[in-house]
């Protein structure tokens, strides 16, 4: 597995685009901006898209969706909670397609991309509708566990109590040699954010 990091858009969210060495398929994860670069990433490591995932529903992480798909193809996924929020015209939230979202996703549903399989775990609290996905050893959180930090619930559909509630159910619970690729910022490891991150105890 190949993981290639875009830092994207004004707010500099992480754009993930992960390929499976075997047969060249890949998913790209929250591209809030910068199409170019993010074509430019997918030239470099050779990547067909199957699948445009969407950690949440918030601008800085679905913003190139559309034209990225426009660009490469896939199908565009995300949760039901957030895609009705985006359609719905919620501050912050979208854009995406003017008819929704291709498809949901939710906790327990996996994706198959050639040798991959994606695991959707549900962790909202940063939006009601906030999913991170596990594949293998490393977990991709959005806006839900950053180094050192938690994402912020003072937006809309945001809510403190849930955002650890998932941390603590749902993130700590993984092995903690688990690799966390946050939606902003450097990378770290459950066992590091055990540890060292003040905000969940």
């Amino acid at each position: 597995m190949i993981i290639k990091r875009v830092v994207a858009g004004i707010y500099g969210a992480n754009c993930y685009l992960v390929k499976d060495e075997v047969s060249g398929k890949g998913f790209v994860i929250d591209p809030g901006g910068d199409v170019d670069d993010i074509l430019k990433g997918l030239n470099q490591i050779h990547m067909n898209v199957e699948y445009i995932l969407l950690t949440h529903g918030h601008l800085d992480h679905t913003t190139g969706a559309a034209e990225l798909q426009e660009a490469v193809g896939g199908k565009i996924a995300i949760s039901s909670e957030d895609d009705k929020l985006i359609m719905s015209g919620v501050k912050l939230y979208g854009p995406l397609l003017s008819n929704g979202a291709d498809m949901h996703i939710a906790s327990g549903d996996v994706i198959e991309v050639g040798e991959m399989k994606i695991e959707c775990i549900a962790t909202p609290g940063h939006t009601p509708g906030c999913i991170s996905f596990r594949v293998g050893d490393v977990v991709f959180t959005g806006d839900t566990l950053f180094y050192r930090s938690i994402g912020r619930t003072d937006l809309d559909g945001g809510n403190s109590a849930l955002i650890e509630k998932s941390i603590k159910e749902k993130l700590y619970t993984l092995p903690e040699d688990t690799i966390v690729y946050p939606g902003h910022g450097t990378a770290t490891t459950i066992k590091d954010e055990k540890r060292e991150n003040s905000f969940v105890r």
